[in-house]
This record gives C-alpha cells, structure tokens and sequence, in this order.
C-alpha cells in the first residue's frame, strides 16, 4: 500500500469548509486503487461540533488541537508517507504545514501541494515577494488544483511549479443522486453557498436581484454568514445545509442556481462542486457564465447559463417543471458519463505512480 498524509482543512465537516465534499470523492476513489490515507485537520472554526460524516473507512481521520506542540506531532508523521500533501486553506497553521511537509517528507517520498482555491493563492504570490510558496515550489513535486484551466497552470509554472495539473470536482454518485423532494426545500429558485467576500457582488447581482425582479416566486438560500444580509420577503434563508440534506436541496425546487466566486469566473474552467452535486441528484442548474463550462455541461440542454440577474429572473419566469426534470436528466447523464470521481482518481493515480516511479529509479 501506498500511504498518503494529507493535511487539509476537514474531511468529516462541510462547515466554513466547501472542500469537504471534493475531498471525500477524491479520497474515496483514490483509497480502492492501493493507498493508505490519513487526514490530518485541526479543530477549528466550530467545525467539530458541526461534522455531517462519521470518520469515514476510506481515511484514517487525526483531529489535532490547534497549538503549536499539536501541529508538531501531527508533522513529525509525515516521515512514514510514501505522498505528503498539504492542501490549501486549511485555516490555521499553513505556512508551517507547508514548510513541515516539505522539510519533513522522506528523500523518496512525493511532496504535493493541492489547491482548492488556486486563482486565490495565486493572487496571493504575485502580490508577496515573500510569499512562503515562492520557496516551497521547486521542492514540490507537483501541484495540483480544483481547477483553472491552461491559465493557472502556466501561472504556477512561472512562479516555478515542475509540474501543475487541474483535477477538476466531479460526482461520487454513491453521495449525490436523486432522491424525493422535500418540502423543507421547496422553491423556485434555490441557493447554496457561504456567504464570502469574493461572492458577495455577485450573490447580489444573481440571486437577490431576481428575487426583487420577482415578488411572488419563492427563493430559498442555504449556507453560513447570511444572518445579516437585507433580503425580500420572498427570499426565506435557513442557514448551514449539511452535506447529507444537499441531496433533497437539489432536487426539491424548481433549479438551483450556482454563482461563482469573483476569482473563479475570472479564471474560468473551476466549476465548484455544487455543480455536480446538483446535476449528479438531476436538479435543474442555472449558474452564472464562465469560461469553460461546455466542457462539463452543454449550455440549455444540460445547464442553463445566466450573464447576469436579468438572465436569471427570465430562467426562472420562463422555465416549466417539465423542462426543468428535462434539462436535470440530461446533466445527470452527461456527469455520470465524463465526470465521476472514479475518473479523477484514476488520473490522480496515474500522475502519483509515475513521479514515484520516476523518484524511485524503477
């Protein structure tokens, strides 16, 4: 068995933590094909007392204290990986997880570094000469990232990246596939997200507006920090929706909308993993434009596209609960056919094996 530390910022909660659910479908379809995973994140930001899985068996899960003495422990085990990752955005302690991973893994062991918010990090390098990944890259042995496309590759390979592939969020359909509406979630248009400065101008534009544009549909809005946000009498927010309730999310309104963040529509090709949530339980997706997105879904047959709220507001006035099951179906088949993560973690183990191979001498 191969045996992968990877430090991130939870796998067993979705709380403050979109990742959650790329994690899990990677670590799960990765575990079947001959490695032995340990998931090393710290107890922070509430995330413990909000978990919406039990540790699962794919993934020996070590929660560690959020000190300094803690963090050295968990670090001093990266000398028995055969693959040490450190993921983006764990929250707390990155910069020391970084250098640890990539002082502490073995000579023959693989350093990888995974980013799941990669136009951030970058954004970040270009603006810090003294960025620690500035140091850490041409120790890596690759990058990886959610997404991003050509662009955020030639951009970490300018910052001296020896390697830099996108694995792009995907499907587990054991997780995400259809299941009876639930009343709970019953609307017209349905949105899920943690509100986030980077999304805040363009939840406004795609969501709220509508909303204002149409008084008697129903919007519904799931996800944290919306507390204290003016919104329409039509809009009724209910607050963190745990990964195990995403299904009847996704199936019970009329479409669900995806809007991404500021830096990811920037970038392009970085569809976040409420798409395939959504498309894998057969709901009717409406998302903001982005480069790239008839590579996974074919605009108005499988994904309908929206430039702006106006383009939203006339979605949602002119779609019928016939076409809406239509175009779920049809984005349901295309991501069971071309975007699992079963898929993903076959290129995953390809890239893995070959560095290693190429490591080792054999």
């Amino acid at each position: 068995m191969t045996r992968i530390a990877f430090y991130g910022s939870s796998l067993v909660s979705s709380y403050w933590n979109g990742a959650a659910t790329y994690y899990r479908g990677l670590l799960s379809a990765l575990a079947p094909l001959g490695y032995d995973i340990t998931f090393y994140e710290p107890d922070a930001y509430d995330r413990q007392q909000h978990r919406d899985i039990a540790p699962p068996d794919y993934a020996r899960v070590r929660v560690y204290a959020a000190t300094p003495d803690a963090l050295r422990d968990v670090l001093a085990e990266v000398a028995e990986a055969d693959i040490a990752v450190k993921a983006s955005g764990v929250g707390v302690f990155d910069t020391e997880l970084l250098q640890g991973v990539v002082a502490g893994a073995r000579p023959d062991a693989l350093r990888v570094f995974w980013d799941v918010d990669a136009p951030a990090t970058l954004a970040e390098i270009g603006a810090d000469a003294a960025h620690p990944m500035r140091a850490a890259l041409p120790r890596l042995d690759m990058v990886l990232t959610y997404g991003g496309g050509d662009r955020v590759v030639q951009a970490y390979r300018g910052f001296g990246a020896r390697l830099c592939r996108p694995i792009y969020n995907a499907l587990d359909p054991a997780t995400h596939h259809p299941v009876p509406a639930d009343p709970e979630f019953a609307a017209d248009l349905a949105f899920l997200a943690n509100r986030m400065p980077d999304r805040e101008v363009r939840a406004a534009e795609f969501f709220f507006r509508p909303a204002a544009a149409l008084p008697d549909r129903r919007f519904l809005l799931g996800g944290n920090g919306w507390g204290d946000k003016a919104m329409t009498p039509n809009i009724r927010w209910i607050g963190h929706v745990g990964t195990e309730r995403h299904n009847a999310f996704n199936t019970s309104a009329l479409a669900v909308l995806n809007v991404a963040r500021d830096s990811m529509a920037s970038v392009g090709f970085s569809p976040a993993t409420r798409v395939f949530e959504a498309a894998g339980a057969g709901g009717c997706l409406i998302t903001d434009a982005w480069e790239g997105i008839e590579h996974f879904l074919q605009p108005d047959t499988e994904v309908l596209v929206a430039r702006d709220g106006r383009d939203v507001a006339a979605h949602v006035a002119a779609l019928t609960p016939e076409r809406a099951r239509a175009i779920g179906a049809a984005a349901k088949a295309r991501v069971l056919a071309e975007h699992t993560y079963d898929r993903r973690a076959r290129e995953v183990d390809a890239l893995f094996r070959a560095a290693l191979a190429a490591r080792r001498g054999s």
